[in-house]
């Protein structure tokens, strides 16, 4: 049985790394402003390519080290790359006067984040699972919620940090955090138990490549609200720092809400319902940011706000269905699906900037564009529940579909 500072450790890093992941996003008004890095929106888009390359690797390759180096160490290795990331965010506003060293060491901070991410939130999620058998959905509800509750806060500190002139402050706290992290994890057991893996050649079933493309368009909408609220907040409705902010927050604690909320009314709403609803919701929220009013910037935070509340239960609908349906890889889904989910991720961090240097499209146009992708999302929807267990009627035997997401 788990020792009680076991299962603290890894829900702190639950919250600690929701922080860290959203501190590059966060600050975007700081990597555009002419007074700071001065990025165009290409560079800016460009940082997180890296980001979302290496989490699909590290998310790929994490299996295949766990049965070699264990749980644990893959863990301390993702917060090692966390470490990294948040130092090299420090020391490039060291030079920020030199832009292509300052850019290049965003770059390669980015790298470290998408390692980070692609390490360590699997390994925490086993852990949970780990901990608590009996009640593994409740467990992974859990995490996941507080992983959410990081993300929200990241925007809340940067505005903070703002406020008294010191930005770098966000990097250097979440630093100190993983430092703590990993100094009291060092001393922790942190077994899983159970088998470490699987190995041999896996058959990868026709229907995968469906929930692949579901998560793949799902990370394009996700990530044009995650990561371009902030700067279309600024560019769109000429809103404060403070204000952006708050809009992203807004939409990770959405996101948070959400996920709990279609957890609780699944007796009502059955999941199956909630994936083919949700997107719609996301469209309509794209649809309102593309067309809200210039001089109505509240309207367009509340936008944001919504399109969290569509985008909350996609990604954990699409895995717990993809894992409940492909038994034979059972195993992987969850790792695979994380993988174009962060394909989508590295599409729309990146390609905005392009659209809008080469296609002359403003922000609200490309939101609107993207409706059509939520769109996709939804037709789409409609397939990868076709065959999903959620149509079994609830009972107390019945696993909650919406916990057994890995992100």
């Amino acid at each position: 049985m788990a020792q009680r500072s076991e299962i603290l450790t890894v829900y702190a890093a639950g919250v600690v790394q929701g922080i860290a992941l959203v501190t590059f996003p966060a600050a975007g008004a700081v990597f555009t402003s002419p007074t700071a890095y001065g990025l165009s929106s290409t560079e800016y888009g460009g940082m997180f390519v890296p980001q979302a390359i290496m989490a699909v690797v590290a998310s790929l390759a994490g299996a295949g080290l766990r049965n070699r180096l264990g749980t644990k160490r893959i863990y301390l290795l993702g917060l090692f790359a966390n470490l990294l990331a948040m130092t090299l965010l420090v020391v490039s506003r060291f030079v920020m006067s030199e832009h292509a060293l300052a850019y290049g060491f965003l770059l390669v901070a980015t790298t470290g984040m998408g390692i980070g991410f692609g390490f360590t939130v699997p390994a925490i999620n086993t852990f949970a699972a780990a901990f608590f058998p009996q009640t593994v959905d409740r467990a992974v509800l859990g995490l996941n919620a507080l992983l959410g509750v990081g993300t929200a806060l990241a925007p809340v500190f940067i505005a903070l940090f703002l406020g008294l002139g010191i930005w770098w402050g966000l990097p250097v706290l979440v630093g100190v955090l993983i430092i703590a992290l990993l100094l009291f994890s060092l001393g922790q057991p942190l077994n899983e138990g159970g088998p470490s893996g699987t190995s041999g050649k896996i058959k990868i079933p026709g229907r995968f490549w469906v929930f692949a493309m579901f998560a793949l368009l799902y990370g394009v909408c996700e990530t044009m609200n995650g990561n371009w609220a902030a700067l279309y907040l600024g560019s769109h409705f000429g809103a404060s720092a403070s204000l952006a902010s708050l809009a992203l927050t807004l939409f990770w604690a959405m996101v948070t809400a959400g996920r709990i909320l279609f957890a609780v009314i699944e007796r009502w709403l059955p999941e199956r319902w909630v994936c083919r609803l949700l997107p719609l919701v996301v469209a309509a929220a794209l649809l309102a940011s593309a067309c809200a009013p210039k001089t109505s910037p509240i309207l367009g935070i509340l936008t944001f706000a919504l399109a969290g509340l569509g985008c909350s239960a996609l990604l954990p609908l699409t895995i717990s269905f993809g894992q409940k349906e492909l038994t034979t890889i059972a195993a992987s889904v969850a790792g695979g699906l994380i993988a174009f989910y962060q394909l989508g991720y590295g599409l729309a961090a990146f390609g905005v900037g392009p659209l809008q240097a080469w296609a002359g499209l403003d922000l609200s146009a490309i939101y609107g564009g993207t409706a059509v992708v939520a769109l996709a999302l939804a037709a789409l929807s409609f397939v990868i529940t076709q065959k999903s267990p959620s149509t079994v009627p609830f009972s107390n035997d019945t696993p909650n579909l919406l916990t057994k997401e890995k992100l």
